[in-house]
């Protein structure tokens, strides 16, 4: 028996890395899935994999910081399911550059899609949440939140991700619903990759030194981070609210 049978969770941003990795630990405990993504194809693989090592899950496409999207996209996972228990507010992206040279567009699409996305799903699934008296949401932070050279939007966003945690965490824990949020280290995923050759590295040189600056002298993996949301997914954490969990190696930035 499954930590999550008879769950239906919904993760965001979840065709690949850390998103897919979400995916695919809820369905392997139990869940129901409704993997998101910005389209349905993409979405399509890690919905694939789930039914194919005998879970259940669908792939739905949504531009996840646009009010219908997310409406539409709660409406199906629900529809198909009958309810949604759990939410994973995982999508994200990144635009870096230096403050002098980050342009208006980059900063409004990074806070849009890593912040506002996670807003407005949250509030869509609260309806479901405070209804049944019963909800678990994790969003995905970054250690990046507490500053990060050529990240400003970025951390900005993973920043206001811990806030909007703790205000969540305030207003629906009275309705059997615990919020928290995870905050990676570097985890090896095609975004880190992209960083590295951002700033002149080969994705796995960029890779050997952070793991030589990290205590447990390794990079973290898409499945690490998979492994803290499920226990904030879990009702063995329901005493837990309103924290963010840092997930880096014991690393201090």
């Amino acid at each position: 028996m499954g930590r999550f049978d008879g769950r239906v969770a919904i993760v965001t941003g979840a065709a690949q890395g850390i998103g897919a990795a979400i995916a695919r630990r809820l369905a392997d405990e139990g869940a129901q899935v409704g993997v998101i993504d910005l389209t349905a194809e993409r979405a399509q693989g890690t919905a694939d994999e789930i039914v194919k090592a005998g879970g259940a899950a669908i792939a739905v496409g949504a531009d996840v910081s646009k009010t219908a999207d997310v409406q539409a996209a709660v409406a199906a996972v629900a529809g198909e399911f009958g309810h949604v228990d759990i939410l994973v507010n995982n999508a994200g992206i990144t635009r870096d550059n230096l403050l002098f040279k980050m342009t208006d567009e980059d900063w409004d699409t990074v806070v849009t899609v890593n912040l506002r996305s996670a807003f407005l799903m949250s509030r869509e699934c609260q309806k479901h949440f405070v209804a049944q008296k019963y909800g678990k949401i994790v969003s995905l932070s970054s250690r990046s939140a507490r500053g990060n050279r050529g990240q400003a939007n970025y951390a900005a966003s993973k920043a206001g991700i811990m806030g909007l945690t703790s205000t969540l965490a305030i207003e629906l824990g009275p309705f059997g619903v615990n919020v928290n949020a995870v905050a990676p280290g570097y985890i090896a995923t095609a975004m880190t990759d992209a960083t590295a050759k951002r700033v002149g590295f080969a994705p796995e040189d960029f890779q050997k030194a952070s793991a030589e600056a990290t205590p447990v002298r390794r990079v973290g993996t898409p499945e690490d981070i998979a492994a803290v949301v499920a226990f904030l997914a879990a009702d063995e954490s329901s005493f837990v609210s309103g924290q963010t969990i840092h997930v880096n190696g014991g690393a201090d930035r």
